[in-house]
């Protein structure tokens, strides 16, 4: 390692044990309403409205996929494995078409 690199490298153990004082908090700007109206939000390097802005961080936010309307019951069933065999060859998608079918047979079947 040269010399130059060697006086960049930082003792962090300085920089972790050192506690914050009040005055530092103090020398901090307030972050108001007043500082945030006057922002320009960007999103892929293009200008957008503060409402634009907002909608795609909501969106972003979001955790995992959109609620369905349409709860379906979580249940562990065993099918013989020609049944599963034949659904599963029908591609992607293949566990709707099953519910489906299922469904058809409960309405003809339906008392």
């Amino acid at each position: 390692m040269s010399e130059k690199s060697k006086n960049t490298q930082r003792d962090w153990s300085k920089f972790d044990s050192h506690v914050i004082t009040q005055e530092e908090y103090d020398e901090i700007p307030e972050l108001t309403d007043e500082f945030f109206d006057k922002a320009t939000f960007h999103i892929g390097g293009k200008v957008v409205s503060k409402e634009e802005y907002a909608n795609a961080a909501k969106k972003h936010i979001q955790r995992g996929r959109p609620k369905s309307d349409n709860n379906k019951v979580l249940l562990s069933v065993r099918y013989s494995p020609e049944v599963v065999e034949y659904f599963r060859s029908t591609g992607e998608g293949w566990q709707t078409r099953m519910d489906e079918a299922l469904k058809e047979w409960v309405k003809d079947h339906a008392a």
